[in-house]
């Protein structure tokens, strides 16, 4: 059997692509793309000729089965999408599965990712997020989804139109109220964006701008604040803070000393944490 390799491309600059990714383009016998005329302008940027099959939303049902044929008779693909890491609100997900259930492999070849880019620069925590792709359009719906996260304490990740946007921070103000928010716009590309703020300011910022954003928008916004959660991002924060004295080899028990004057927290706590984790 052949091999179907999930390839990661670039958001926006070009020269956001691996080597490896590169020539797993250039080896396979076909590239799925979501949108083939997007694609072709990055092979042609790096002179690879391997031939396209469109493999987009409206089609991926039907198309995956005849893919999966051409797996199955030795021949090898890349699955790519317009941007980004497919299957991660871009089609793939049914010739992912097709391939397990058909028993070919499935080899990723990670690279960019918009969820990873807005979030490394978010300057929210990220030690634990979750991804909601794209809110619903409609607005009794998406007014809907926000209400069943107005709790989490984890940091959320959104992708959203631009076209949407005012409407969707609106909503978030008066849904969750005015927690941190990143807007990051045009990840990668010449007109890269971020903007941080509440959604009252966020709002406000567009408004004195005097036109609407455009391109393409994630949103990274901070989880619910709770006791609860403050407590257990703190106790993180020594944990994190104490692995990387020991990393640096500072002795445990001058590492706990430290760690106790800094944050706060009983040096027998530290030390004895430090002690299970060997």
């Amino acid at each position: 059997m052949g091999v179907l390799y999930v390839v990661a491309t670039p958001l926006g600059n070009l020269e956001d692509i691996t080597l490896r990714a590169l020539r797993v383009l250039k080896e396979v016998d076909w590239i799925a793309a979501e949108d083939t005329r997007h694609t072709r302008k990055l092979l042609a940027h790096y002179g690879i000729r391997t031939p396209l099959t469109a493999y987009h939303d409206w089609i991926e049902r039907e198309k995956a089965p005849l893919l999966i044929e051409r797996l199955r008779s030795g021949e090898s693909g890349a699955l790519v999408a317009d941007a980004g890491t497919p299957v991660l609100s871009d089609p793939g997900f049914h010739l992912v599965r097709s391939a397990w259930d058909a028993g070919v492999k499935v080899v990723p070849i990670p690279g960019p990712s918009a969820i990873v880019a807005a979030l490394s620069a978010a300057g929210l925590p990220a030690r634990r997020f979750a991804f909601e792709g794209f809110l619903p359009v409609r607005a009794s719906q998406r007014r809907a989804r926000l209400s069943k996260l107005a709790d989490e304490q984890r940091t959320l990740v959104f992708f959203e139109t631009a076209r949407r946007l005012r409407d969707t921070l609106r909503e978030l103000s008066e849904i969750w109220g005015e927690r941190t928010l990143v807007i990051a716009r045009e990840l990668t590309k010449h007109f890269e964006e971020f903007l941080r703020g509440t959604p009252h300011e966020l709002l406000r910022e567009i408004d004195e701008r005097g036109r609407a954003l455009k391109g393409e928008v994630t949103i990274v916004a901070e989880g619910a604040r709770t006791n609860g959660g403050a407590a257990e991002e703190a106790l993180a924060d020594w944990q994190t803070a104490l692995a990387e004295l020991r990393a640096h080899g500072v002795s445990l028990r001058d590492a706990a000393r430290q760690i106790a004057e800094k944050y706060g927290v009983p040096r027998r706590q530290v030390y004895q944490y430090g002690l299970e984790r060997g």
